[in-house]
């Protein structure tokens, strides 16, 4: 039975496009989607979020949309996504829809009436400026790289365009632009969505468009109008309902986290932010081959932890979606089994244990890695892409960039769902429309299943535990061991219970630190027995009364 009390829930987000194919075609479907609700069931979680299965020209995988009301045929129908929800609402669960709306696809009609001419009605709906045909408005950067404006050759003026050059940012200074949204977001209410993820919603509200000294984040990021936007959305559209929502939010601040989550102020549920998914950002720059700062790992997450808890906000709490590399790849070790398993339980363990909401990626539970692409041609994310002409101009070797995409790209996360050790790993019957990484028969859900001691088994006691005991939920946290450069440990407290987490990162043994009391029942471990030092990525969570 699905948790009424979205704070104790755990969201299991699907990327459909890789996650269970029925036709052939090599893309996943809505269909495919229901086949394996029941495995989403045993596994435990309360909601499935789907990335956007809406009509769209697929040049940013569905966060370019065409058409807000209907389903993409690549997915399937509208009639399949209702049967969805209610197959779903059948076995407890919920259903979560993403939102993008910060812009829209280039091919939506509305912008298509926009580019017509400066004064037709659509034009308002969108944000353009002028310049001159090889001077932008402005100096700021996309986020994909190169200028944020593209040039219209009909109309001889600019539109802003934060993300790629088909994804053309909406105008939410206009009124009417805002009540369309509105009336989408009810649409999709009324047609019986749990929930919303909503596509970098803290860039909503731009603030003048002057050059900067760097991208120019600090011109549209949380801007000026973005607390009236949200909390205009809630009052028109979700607030006061079983509805639950979660922002995607871009560079922001713990302070601007708490107002939009904070209850009072009736903007949104829960935030995700990115900072502890940069510190392998030597610099701030994404593109590199370096390895993750393990104190600064420690420092952000706990910074956000006591930040919001502090300010009455709420996290959302991952390490994997279908922008970032596995987890497993990226903070863990993949190199052996034994390494693959053990790190990748000591992850879920660490990050479980945290205040907020924890949400899987479909194969996070397994324990999928990156897949090692060696090739350009395997890629099909615009970003990487994007990435390596750039890289490639600056003068990168080939295998410099190849290095460099193995870690960072999207497309880590993309590859298929691996369900068995049949041909393309049981996703699809067809050619998918990108490889499956080539460790599957060895990695994937049947075999998992069917192995008490897997990877599968430790999220599925970390999503009851976060269920059943109300501290997960409401107790405090004290970072510990915060200067340790090994060892990641917390406590959570409520009245007289305790929680501590201990997790040894690194494949070294290290010993018990004296600081941390060796009583208590140990609730969860990725080892079978408690030795007296903390063995290779071996992690504790350890509960006292």
């Amino acid at each position: 039975m699905a948790v009424s009390d979205w704070r104790k829930s755990v969201v299991y987000q699907i990327y459909p496009a890789s996650f269970n194919d029925t036709t052939g075609d090599g893309t996943g479907d809505i269909q495919g989607v229901i086949e394996k609700l029941d495995y989403l069931k045993y596994l435990g979680v309360d909601y499935i979020w789907l990335t956007p299965v809406y009509e769209s020209p697929m040049n940013d995988n569905g966060y370019d949309i065409s058409n807000y009301y209907e389903v993409d045929a690549r997915f399937g129908t509208k009639e399949d996504l209702k049967a969805l929800i209610d197959a779903a609402h059948e076995r407890g669960l919920k259903v979560m829809l993403d939102l993008a709306f910060n812009h829209t696809s280039t091919a939506h009609p509305w912008f298509l009436e926009a580019r017509k001419s400066k004064d037709n009605p659509y034009r308002d709906y969108y944000i353009w400026q002028d310049g001159t045909y090889d001077a932008p408005p402005t100096n700021w950067e996309s986020k994909f790289g190169g200028s944020a404006w593209s040039y219209d050759d009909d109309t001889n003026q600019y539109y802003l365009r934060l993300f790629d050059e088909t994804q053309a940012d909406l105008n939410w200074e206009n009124e009417e632009v805002r009540n369309e949204i509105y009336d989408m977001i009810n649409h999709w209410i009324d047609f019986g969505v749990d929930g919303f993820r909503f596509d970098v919603v803290n860039l909503l509200s731009k603030g003048e468009f002057k050059n900067a000294d760097g991208p120019g984040k600090e011109f549209y990021t949380d801007g000026p109008r973005i607390h009236e936007y949200i909390h205009e959305m809630n009052r028109k559209t979700f607030g006061g309902k079983e509805i639950m929502t979660v922002g995607e939010m871009s560079s922001t601040t713990i302070d601007h986290c708490i107002k939009y989550t904070a209850p009072e102020r009736g903007e949104l549920n829960s935030v995700f932010n990115f900072h502890h998914l940069k510190v392998d950002y030597p610099g701030g720059e994404k593109w590199t081959d370096a390895d993750y700062d393990f104190l600064l790992l420690k420092e952000t997450l706990m910074e956000w932890q006591l930040g919001i808890h502090e300010g009455n906000g709420w996290n959302a709490i991952f390490w994997c979606n279908h922008d970032q590399p596995r987890v497993v790849s990226r903070f863990g070790k993949d190199d052996t089994e034994e390494n693959r398993v053990r790190s990748a339980k000591m992850l879920a363990i660490s990050l479980h244990g945290l205040q907020g909401t924890p949400y899987i990626y479909q194969g996070e539970e397994i324990g999928m890695t990156n897949p090692g692409f060696n090739r350009i041609d395997q890629y099909r994310d615009v970003e990487s892409l994007n990435a390596y002409d750039i890289l490639r101009e600056k003068g990168y070797t080939y295998q410099q960039v190849m290095d460099i995409l193995k870690k960072k790209s999207r497309d880590n996360a993309r590859t298929p769902m691996q369900w068995d050790d049949s041909r393309h790993a049981g996703f699809t019957d067809g050619e998918p429309w990108i490889e499956v990484a080539e460790n599957y028969p060895g990695i994937n859900v049947e075999k998992a299943v069917a192995d008490e001691n897997s990877i599968f088994y430790t999220y599925k006691r970390l999503i009851e535990m976060r269920h059943e005991m109300e501290i997960f939920t409401a107790g405090g946290i004290r970072p510990m061991l915060m200067k340790d450069r090994h060892l990641f440990a917390y406590e959570r407290t409520l009245d007289d219970e305790t929680l501590l987490v201990i997790s040894n990162y690194s494949d070294e043994h290290v010993a018990y630190p004296e600081s941390v009391p060796p009583e208590g029942e140990v609730l969860i471990s990725n080892y079978d027995d408690r030795a007296g030092e903390l063995r290779p990525f071996e992690t504790l969570m350890i509960y006292m009364n």
